[in-house]
């Protein structure tokens, strides 16, 4: 089936949209917004939110906190009912999950355009499912569709969860898992309408499965880069400094360092076959796009560098994850090397 060129630039728009969804959230987290706004979806009980604390109640601590208690019963309630009793416990027992913060304009601000930018790519992501169904409805992508727009549902509905457990770690992760799974969709219907895309690139098997393994290293080591950071900010808050994160930091730490080690050399190499018989554009992006990376993780490791070298650090991360996944659907397998 043929689809529009306007359709396909609408995705492409979208793609981009959840992407800055991605990077507006890793600024609330090096800013320490991501308690700005202590309710969802409105932001101080209005959608849009105040920018001084004189228009608000006196006790508006106490309300938002009894709000969020709620909120982390009901949730409670449902990791116990779906065979999570022991982090159901733990998180009602957590006295870190009932602090309330006192308001910050600045971070409330940050916040909120965070969950903006979240909404205007829900927005594209349902306008493309409409457009979808009215316009292509046969091509066998409504499904996938629905199913992403589900998940950015879902994705929305975890973000309330992050703000009501006042940012438990985990849950952190998991909200940041959830937006790769939706940029790989978003990318595999892109790769579906749009002709550029579908362009086979016939390869070696065995670069086919490197490729595949790098992704899926890459995918497991922003899970381990996500869990890294959460141990820095405990450590920030028992008081370490810079020069005793190392030292400090637990496992995840050096197989997250051990495994770049592994992209490095894995996609080096590759890189270097590639240049010799191949020439594949998006080899060289994702090699490029690695450096820049690695780069960015060594300074966040150690050097004093400002809080913007962490959002280019995921940034680059997850470009590097399309770009590899975008590389694995359009490869296709073949016995002979690729002239």
């Amino acid at each position: 089936m043929s689809f529009s060129r306007r359709f396909i630039i609408f995705n492409w728009i979208t793609l981009v949209a959840i992407y800055l969804v991605v990077v507006a959230g890793s600024f609330v987290r090096i800013s320490g917004s991501g308690m700005g706004c202590p309710d969802w979806p409105k932001c101080f009980g209005q959608w849009i939110p105040p920018t001084d604390s004189t228009v608000l109640p006196k006790d508006y601590k106490e309300i938002y906190l009894e709000k969020r208690e709620k909120k982390v019963e009901k949730f409670s309630i449902f990791l116990a009912n779906v065979g999570f009793k022991d982090e159901a416990n733990q998180l009602k027992n957590d006295p870190s999950v009932y602090v309330e913060e006192n308001f910050n304009a600045r971070k409330t601000w940050t916040e909120y355009i965070n969950r903006l930018l979240g909404f205007l790519a829900g927005n594209f992501m349902l306008v493309s499912f409409l457009w979808m169904f009215l316009a292509y409805r046969k091509s066998g992508l409504l499904l996938v569709s629905l199913a992403n727009l589900i998940l950015m549902g879902i994705e929305a509905w975890f973000g309330s969860i992050v703000v009501a457990t006042n940012l438990v770690p985990w849950t952190i992760t998991i909200h940041m898992l959830l937006a790769l799974i939706i940029i790989a969709v978003q990318t595999f219907v892109l790769y579906r309408v749009s002709p550029m895309l579908q362009r086979e690139i016939l390869v070696p098997k065995w670069l086919k499965t490197s490729v595949w393994l790098i992704f899926l290293i890459t995918f497991y080591q922003m899970f381990l880069g996500t869990q890294v950071r959460e141990d820095i900010d405990a450590l920030v808050k028992k008081g370490f400094s810079r020069e005793e994160w190392i030292e400090s930091l637990g496992l995840p730490f050096f197989i997250h360092r051990s495994f770049s080690w592994l992209v490095l050399i894995g996609l080096s190499f590759i890189a270097w076959k590639n240049e010799k018989t191949y020439k594949i554009k998006l080899i060289r992006g994702a090699y490029l796009i690695l450096a820049i990376e690695l780069i960015s993780g060594v300074m966040l490791a150690y050097a004093d560098m400002p809080g913007f070298i962490q959002t280019s650090h995921l940034i680059f991360a997850s470009v590097l994850f399309g770009i590899l996944w975008i590389a694995i659907l359009r490869f296709k397998s073949q016995k002979s090397p690729h002239k």
